[in-house]
């Protein structure tokens, strides 16, 4: 495999990679209020056209069929909901006795007790190839789900 093939193949992850370096060499244009305006850009915009997207792109046979798939759906909730935030409380606890700020610990277990970001999970998928339809309703049911946890 060719060095460009493998970076049209990679485009995603070497994207990330090019806005975090230049987000990192220019904040400025990026915090609230800046140039991009991502108080409205990311919350409505983005979050909106990325659904907007996955949803023309999905055929309705599609979507029943990754409905069926209920072994798959709870596999993926208990993972998030459960074992994950679980996880990450167990390692909060070795983190406790090293002096580390208490308040950083709060938010680490806050952060890791929330479901994954509805697009991330939607983009990486279809990235990469997987299923997105199943990763469609795993995001939305999981971020249904964790505002009742």
């Amino acid at each position: 495999m060719g060095l460009l093939e493998r970076l049209r193949k990679e485009w995603f992850i070497l994207g990330i990679v090019l806005v975090i370096a230049v987000a990192r060499l220019e904040p400025a244009v990026g915090v609230k209020g800046g140039p991009l305006k991502p108080e409205i850009t990311i919350t409505y915009i983005a979050v909106s056209a990325i659904f907007f997207n996955s949803g023309l792109s999905l055929k309705t046979e599609e979507l029943t069929s990754a409905l069926m798939h209920v072994k798959l759906h709870l596999f993926v909730q208990i993972f998030t909901l459960v074992f994950f935030p679980t996880a990450i409380w167990l390692f909060l606890q070795l983190l406790s006795i090293t002096p580390i700020n208490e308040w950083l610990l709060k938010g680490l277990q806050t952060v890791g007790c929330m479901p994954p970001p509805v697009s991330s999970a939607v983009i990486l998928t279809k990235a990469v190839g997987g299923n997105e339809a199943a990763a469609i309703f795993n995001s939305a049911f999981g971020s249904f789900l964790a505002a009742y946890r």
